[in-house]
């Protein structure tokens, strides 16, 4: 029975390594996608703010527009 006790300990030890491990992957993997999705704010925000100087329209109608 003692065999069969350190062979499941070790299991147990093993799977809390197992999810430490994927926790960092995971934990790494949320970082890179919020990166990424600050980056693509970023850029939508400069492309908006382009077009808005590229305009015609006047800072008024454009309110108006996005108000609508």
């Amino acid at each position: 029975m003692a065999g069969r006790r350190i062979n499941i300990d070790e299991k147990i030890e093993r799977a809390k390594e197992d999810v430490t491990k994927a926790k960092a992957r995971y934990d790494a993997a949320v970082d890179e996608l919020e990166k990424l999705m600050t980056r693509k704010r970023e850029m939508q925000q400069k492309e908006l703010m382009t077009a808005f100087a590229n305009s015609s329209k006047s800072y008024e109608e454009i309110m108006k527009f996005l108000s609508e």
